[in-house]
């Protein structure tokens, strides 16, 4: 096995996604994480740290599990690989397709597979401009998204994305519009939260009069907004914003990369917990549990029926659409959630979770803990009263992180903004243990300041 330093000499050749390049090329600033256990992870020194961001929001059963593992292998062995394109299907890409959409609210029945969130959500759009020109309505191109969004990396998933990921990269901004941010915490002022709800949806109203509804094809929303900082919006959001789209015969696309397949309780967010039914869903993640990369744009009735028209070909595809490996490990992964009662699980110790880790709220740095279940964002303040924020350059989210590593837990730094997603098969006496840290780490910091 290689020793740390010869793959940190390998590692020079890697680029790493959303890191400062720079500050990398400096001694101890990468850590190597050379294998992992159910909750756990293990770095190449040895140290046991709790895997408090899940991968990256995605391995909900946790690592190791040798249902998904020996599924992907038992696939290679099988059919390592075709393609999904022209005539083309194999049994792991059908029984999932039917599979997703069973699970699927409402009349979101077929399927098509990638394999990334931002390629799921850029196939959304690629769909609704085919499903307008086919309608004979070309014009109708441009996509509403919110201040706080993240939607993924490609050059139209970045466009969606709110704009501080996209500072000093050229993005696709023709073709989208961000409505104001729906944090109430942070930028509601004086109203109240069902004042500034009436807000939201008057400024989404006058935004689609201004733009023009027939210019405008889609809304793209999380749940909860995730890599944005775990921005929950007023309750009743979701259900009055789908309302106002359908209104204009905008489609709603709720992009549940995230916060579908028990991250939130449930295989998908949109209704269980929304009570509402989007045009399109799109996810990721959670589908394999990170096992393998895939993702998948979940159509309605309606949009599939116009795209499958005659007269006209879907010219659209990836190489690895479908793959087969990737959608054995989507059937396994699934397969666990059902079998062991995860998201019904979850509703209970997310809760737990949720709860513990708001009683971090005592510590007079920590100005709001937010989210919901396995889907939490703690907000660092300078003063609480005025909801005053730490200067950029103090880099507190980065040092608390640093101070949770040390002590054995992976949370992710977002500027004043600490996140964990963990897995979703942690217990009580671990909701403590991260606890315990977070308020140690927390301390050392503020006391540092």
């Amino acid at each position: 096995m290689s020793s740390t330093n010869d793959i940190l000499e390998q590692d020079n050749h890697l680029i790493q996604s959303f890191a400062d390049l720079n500050a990398l090329k400096q001694q101890g600033a990468r850590t190597v994480i050379s294998r992992a256990e159910g909750p756990y992870v293990y770095g190449s020194d040895g140290q046991r740290m709790i895997d408090g961001i899940g991968g990256l929001w995605c391995v909900n059963v946790g690592h190791g599990r040798e249902e998904i593992i020996s599924a992907v292998a038992d696939q290679l062995r099988t059919l390592d690989y075709y393609s999904t394109f022209y005539n083309f299907t194999h049994p792991k890409a059908a029984e999932l397709a039917a599979k997703v959409a069973s699970l699927a609210p409402g009349h979101l029945n077929t399927v098509y597979f990638g394999n990334s969130g931002s390629v799921a959500n850029d196939s959304a759009v690629r769909i609704l401009h085919h499903y307008n020109i086919r309608k004979g309505k070309p014009e109708k191109r441009i996509v509403l998204s919110r201040t706080g969004a993240y939607h993924g990396s490609t050059h139209l998933a970045i466009a969606l994305t709110t704009p501080l990921y996209s500072e000093g990269w050229h993005a696709a901004r023709d073709m989208v519009h961000h409505l104001p941010s729906s944090h109430h915490w942070r930028d509601g002022g004086d109203m109240t939260e069902a004042e500034f709800l009436d807000y939201l949806m008057a400024t989404m109203r006058e935004a689609i009069e201004h733009i023009g509804p027939d210019s405008i094809c889609a809304f793209f929303a999380e749940p909860i907004q995730g890599a944005g900082g775990v921005i929950v919006a007023p309750e009743g959001y979701h259900k009055r914003a789908l309302e106002i789209c359908h209104e204009y015969d905008i489609k709603y696309v709720a992009d549940e990369v995230v916060t579908a397949f028990g991250r939130l309780g449930h295989f998908f967010a949109s209704e269980d917990v929304y009570d509402m039914v989007p045009d399109i869903i799109t996810t990721a993640k959670g589908l394999t549990s990170g096992y393998q990369p895939l993702s998948a744009t979940i159509v309605s009735d309606d949009i599939h029926d116009v795209i499958s028209g005659p007269d006209g070909m879907f010219m659209h595809g990836m190489t690895y659409s479908g793959h087969p490996a990737a959608c054995a490990a989507g059937l396994a992964n699934i397969a666990i959630m059902e079998n062991e009662g995860i998201p019904e699980r979850v509703r209970t110790t997310g809760k737990q979770f949720e709860s513990i880790l708001r009683g971090l709220m005592d510590i007079g740095m920590v100005g709001e803990v937010r989210g919901s279940h396995f889907m939490i964002g703690i907000e660092f303040v300078k003063d609480r009263a005025t909801r005053e924020s730490h200067a950029p350059e103090k880099q507190v989210g980065l040092k608390v992180a640093q101070a949770c590593q040390r002590r054995g837990l992976i949370v992710r730094p977002l500027g004043n903004v600490l996140i964990l997603s963990p897995t979703l098969i942690m217990d009580a006496p671990m909701f403590d243990d991260i606890a315990a840290i977070l308020r140690e780490a927390i301390n050392e910091v503020a006391t540092a300041l």
